[in-house]
């Protein structure tokens, strides 16, 4: 209870079998950090607290709103020329197509119930290497673009916010809003690091190579607060990459486990005493060992649990009526 008769609402985590699809042996991309993280946290203390929801697919109409209806079609229908396999990263399949279409609605969804309680989480996206007609680093559709969008037009959300803190900056995504001032694109990444022809995020924060905790956390402790207060969003969507730790195969920052704890803590902590929605999405994670990566995922879940009473408080008395 937070007090008199307010309910502190269980924490809503989307996750579908379907994020976990085929790949060939030897694959770089870890695919079974998803459903080992599901694993995780129904075995930890963290399966009294939350609520695992299995999220409705993107619909064409919502990716629509973001993606050309050249390239949707193309995904769908397993038209893609082998070039731009090639520079998404994956072989088409069935698994693929469905595996994106639900990891976009797992993005909607986690934006739909942090409107209503304050925050939610997505298991999977952050796919923010995805252009409007073309995907790119793992990444088919740009569900935090198109989370965004649905926001605006299916529920009226006002201004939203992107704090994208991947190791790699969130090109896809400023490219999309490029120049649209109802979205504005905050990444905080590796300056030497993928991609290498880099968009124009509203405000790009590239750090040198061997960047650790300290100049990391100060460095996104100097511009968090200005950024809520400028930009005021009803919404915010936070990329809680696991792949700026110094274990990982292809960052460049050496982020301890503890550090990227206290990130979380920072981005969670600002939107909850500002009474700021915000949705979490998992983003990147490639270490060399696979539980690091889902040791660091669990470590964000935790934190956005124990913030949902914070959020509660702050939040239940001025959140807004979301059909």
């Amino acid at each position: 209870m937070v007090s008199g008769d307010v309910q502190v609402a269980r924490l809503s985590l989307f996750f579908s079998d379907p994020y976990s699809f085929p790949l060939p042996d030897g694959h770089r991309f870890p695919v079974e950090k998803y459903s080992q993280l599901r694993q995780r946290i129904l075995e930890s203390e963290l399966s009294g607290l939350v609520d695992l929801l299995i999220p409705v697919p993107a619909s064409e109409a919502q990716l629509g709103r973001v993606h050309s209806a050249g390239y949707i079609q193309s995904v769908l229908q397993g038209t893609l020329t082998d070039t731009e396999l090639r520079r998404i990263g994956f072989p088409w399949s069935t698994g693929l197509v469905t595996r994106s279409l639900y990891s976009v609605g797992g993005t909607i969804a986690a934006c739909h119930a942090a409107l209503s309680v304050g925050v939610a989480m997505n298991l999977a996206g952050g796919t923010h290497h995805a252009h409007r007609d073309f995907g790119s680093g793992f990444c088919v559709f740009n569900d935090v673009a198109v989370a965004a969008r649905a926001a605006q037009a299916e529920w009226g959300t006002g201004p939203i916010l992107i704090i994208d803190c991947d190791v790699h900056q969130g090109d896809g995504t400023a490219s999309i809003f490029e120049d649209d001032p109802s979205v504005f694109t905050f990444s905080i990444h590796a300056e030497r690091n993928f991609p290498f022809r880099k968009s124009s995020s509203d405000l790009d924060l590239p750090l040198p190579d061997g960047c650790r905790d300290e100049a990391y956390l100060d460095a996104l402790s100097g511009v968090l607060d200005g950024l809520l207060h400028e930009v005021k969003p009803d919404l915010a969507l936070y990329l809680a990459g696991a792949d700026p730790y110094h274990g990982d195969t292809l960052g460049r920052l050496e982020l301890s486990k503890g550090g990227l704890a206290a990130r979380d803590d920072l981005v969670l902590a600002a939107c909850a005493r500002r009474q700021i929605p915000l949705a979490i999405v998992l983003s990147g994670g490639y270490a060399s060992q696979i539980n690091d990566t889902v040791h660091i995922h669990l470590e964000t879940v935790r934190c956005a649990q124990r913030h949902l009473i914070e959020f509660q408080q702050n939040y239940a008395s001025t959140r807004p009526e979301v059909d």
